[in-house]
């Protein structure tokens, strides 16, 4: 029998009766305060967004801020991916798209994939999504029951385990190895396999570290996942940005098998300067990827018309204006890396992939800056913040608190100039 709250429903809450309409005794309704779900809870706010709105707070105040924490490409989008969309608004291509996204964008990341990747996908092994994020938010959804464990290399990127705890899920972080590039062994991972387990969390290049996973390291690491049945979802956004020739292997095109493992997620973002279209990718097992878009149609629906009109024109048209970005992020990131070397008990390795340098500063533990005591990442990210007016990510965001993020998806006068305010806040460490 249906509940109704309505006319029927029992007047005990002093409605009748109290002085001029007034109840005697507040309804239980208005008495108790609003409940939130317990999910809520155990969910923590993004960090490098947190910092990334005190800088804005301060620089609102006329506090000039050389920031270093957002992970956004300075450039603007390309000129031809900004004509498509003004195209498709002129033709009023501004309704409901299928919520997968349009058939020839769907088509044209099947021939990327192709091209790029050597992965051969049908249109209906594809989802368009609000971006890469909601891509991996939706394949999380779809794998985790309550729960089971997701295997998170650490360092990762701060929203993996939220995704996994909003989902009833249960993150088992596997700390990668510094002494190898922050990278997580094929073994390690292995070791943390439990008959829970349902998926490994694989970000190569990875944020925070810039490190990428290699051919040998991925074909081990593919074995250990068909070997237990489970499932790998690669998140490979910063492919294109590669450095000093190292190459980007997806893990789905080292076999059938793996394949048949993997969730394959990308998007424009990164690539072609796309960060507010919100455009991404998924592209796996047709009964995933159909799981994946019944989720998406209740939540979302469809990505923007106007935006998936544009990463069209990214995904198909010319590639120099990707190769003049990353050719302007490999030279800002030797500069960056060799600044960092210079600064006194500051140890970066060179990243080869990504715009992210991420330095271990732990020897400054223990050590006071003015009126800051540096206990750990976030204590020193603060001291540069307050003293150096100079904003970077505390590496316990990603897991690591011995580490910094420093984003290098800034011009090279803005690099220069917080590198020289974090040398001389450092050198005022006792």
């Amino acid at each position: 029998m249906k509940r109704v709250l309505g006319r029927n429903r029992r007047r005990d809450d002093g409605e009748e009766g109290g002085h001029h309409g007034v109840p005697r005794t507040r309804s239980p309704f208005v008495a108790c305060r609003m409940r939130l779900a317990r999910r809520t809870t155990q969910v923590s706010p993004s960090k490098t967004f947190g910092v990334d709105a005190l800088v804005r707070e301060m620089r609102s105040r006329g506090v000039d801020i050389v920031n270093f924490s957002l992970g956004e490409p300075d450039f603007d989008t390309p000129d031809h991916i900004k004509d498509r969309a003004v195209d498709a608004i002129r033709a009023g291509f501004t309704k409901y798209t299928p919520t997968a996204g349009i058939p020839e964008l769907r088509a044209a990341i099947c021939e990327k994939l192709r091209a790029d990747n050597g992965l051969v996908y049908s249109p209906q092994e594809v989802l368009v999504s609000c971006g890469a994020k909601h891509s991996i938010f939706n394949a999380v959804f779809a794998l985790c029951d309550e729960g089971d464990e997701v295997i998170i290399p650490s360092p990762y990127w701060v929203s993996y385990p939220e995704m996994v705890r909003l989902a009833g899920g249960v993150p088992v972080v596997v700390e990668g190895d510094i002494c190898n590039g922050f990278k997580a062994s094929a073994s390690a991972i292995e070791k943390a396999i439990t008959s829970r387990t349902r998926a490994i969390i694989l970000n190569s290049p990875c944020n925070p570290t810039g490190s990428v996973y290699s051919r040998r390291e991925l074909h081990e690491i593919a074995e250990v996942a068909v070997a237990h049945g489970v499932v790998v979802i690669s998140d490979e956004i910063y492919e294109k940005l590669v450095y000093g020739g190292v190459e980007h292997v997806s893990i789905a095109s080292l076999g059938p098998d793996i394949r048949q493992f993997t969730i394959v997620i990308n998007g424009v973002s990164k690539t072609y300067a796309m960060t507010g279209w919100r455009v991404g990718y998924a592209a796996g097992p047709r009964e995933v990827i159909q799981a994946m878009e019944t989720i998406q149609g209740h939540v979302t629906s469809n990505p923007t018309s106007i935006s998936q009109k544009a990463a069209l024109a990214g995904i198909t048209g010319p590639k120099e204006p990707v190769e003049r970005m990353r050719a302007e992020f490999a030279r800002r990131r030797e500069y960056m890396v060799g600044r960092l070397n210079e600064i006194p008990d500051v140890t970066c390795p060179v990243p080869d992939g990504a715009f992210y340098a991420f330095p271990d500063i732990s020897r400054y533990f223990g050590r006071r800056i003015d009126d800051v005591v540096i206990r750990d990442s976030t204590t020193f990210a603060e001291a540069l913040l307050r003293h150096g007016h100079v904003a970077v990510v505390p590496g316990i965001a990603f897991g690591c608190d011995t580490c910094v993020r420093l984003s290098y998806a800034t011009s090279m006068a803005r690099i220069a100039e917080g590198l020289d305010r974090m040398g001389e806040v450092l050198s005022r460490a006792r």
